[in-house]
């Protein structure tokens, strides 16, 4: 999905990232908090979601607030991921200046040989968030660009729904 974040002072980026979960209280996904989108959503918790699907002539959009998911929420997930992708949070400074892709797979080595033989634990600035959706619009192309456009809007007691133009 795409994932789209501001800055404090409204300065917006978008990347993809992979949605891990979700349930009716939002869609989760996984970040480290010192890169760049962490950093956003830390300082700004609003973001944007994006699902596209080309063959279907269908797109998802959600609109909602970002918090972090809880540290035992974190940790379960954390502990399901591959061991190189476990040592690769920790190895990562993200959205940091790299000098060399040697210096980053090194970084992984030393992970590896830190905690040989034992769990990787979880990094402390590594952890999850979850969007829970204030809006969500369903979009479906049609022919003549006349677009289906279907808006549900969170009003604090239930969803308000209504249809837009194209």
């Amino acid at each position: 999905m795409t994932l789209a974040t501001a800055t404090a002072n409204g300065t917006p980026s978008a990347r993809i990232v992979l949605l891990k979960a979700y349930d009716e209280r939002g869609f989760v996904f996984y970040t480290n908090f010192t890169s760049r989108k962490g950093a956003e959503m830390l300082e700004n918790p609003k973001a944007a979601l994006v699902f596209y699907w080309p063959p279907l002539d269908k797109q998802v959009r959600v609109e909602g607030s970002v918090s972090p998911v809880t540290d035992a929420e974190a940790d379960l997930y954390f502990a399901t991921r591959e061991r190189h992708r476990q040592a690769g949070a920790w190895a990562s400074l993200q959205s940091q200046p790299l000098d060399s892709r040697v210096t980053l797979v090194a970084r992984v080595a030393e992970i590896e040989e830190q905690y040989n033989g034992r769990d990787i634990p979880r990094p402390p600035h590594w952890s999850g968030m979850r969007l829970t959706p204030q809006r969500i619009e369903f979009w479906h192309q049609r022919d003549a660009r006349l677009h289906e456009r279907e808006v549900f809007t969170h009003t604090g007691s239930g969803w308000e729904h209504m249809l837009l133009y194209p």
